[in-house]
């Protein structure tokens, strides 16, 4: 196995630190910052973050709660980073459930929710899943029914829409569009 990548190191590290913290967590976005940037322009939170000087990493930065109330993918569209923003990470939980269940899964958001949670084949799933501007990708998977470090999912395309949805987020307005708000 070839050297880790700044982004490589990131993903696991939320995931090491969201395994940490347990499960049934709400999702969490964070914008990753090279640590020698933010060493210039944020001296004091690159301290408190406990950066090493001498290292250029990529700090992940949380940012605020997405809004429960919208799906995380609408939340996404809504988002544009500044420049100094290198990349961005997403770490949320889904149930997933077997490719047989899908046609009993009932129409109804509600009703829906309720069917997978009770469903005896359903598997709760850790996806962390990191961008960079230059459009590298990785991601960490971890299934609550194998909850050790050493059976954690690692690679670049482990879910491939949901790293659509974060590089979108890098994306320019198109050109005469609405304004983001």
């Amino acid at each position: 196995m070839g050297p880790v990548s700044l982004l490589e190191e990131v993903v696991l590290d939320l995931e090491r630190h969201s395994a940490q913290e347990g499960w049934d967590a709400a999702p969490r976005l964070y914008a990753l910052v090279r640590s020698t940037e933010l060493r210039q322009a944020e001296p004091e939170l690159a301290d408190q973050l406990g950066l090493d000087p001498g290292a250029d990493t990529l700090a992940a930065l949380e940012q605020p709660a997405l809004p429960e109330r919208d799906a995380v993918e609408d939340s996404l569209a809504a988002i544009a980073w500044p420049d100094t923003v290198e990349g961005c990470a997403l770490v949320m939980e889904r149930v997933v459930l077997p490719p047989e269940a899908e046609d009993d899964i009932p129409d109804d958001d509600a009703e829906a929710a309720a069917f997978a949670a009770s469903h005896p084949g359903r598997e709760d799933v850790r996806m962390i899943v990191g961008v960079l501007r230059d459009g590298a990708r990785h991601s960490a998977l971890r299934l609550r029914r194998h909850d050790n470090d050493d059976e954690v999912l690692t690679g670049p395309d482990l879910v491939p829409a949901l790293a659509e949805a974060l590089a979108a987020t890098f994306d320019p307005d198109e050109p005469g569009g609405p304004a983001a708000g």
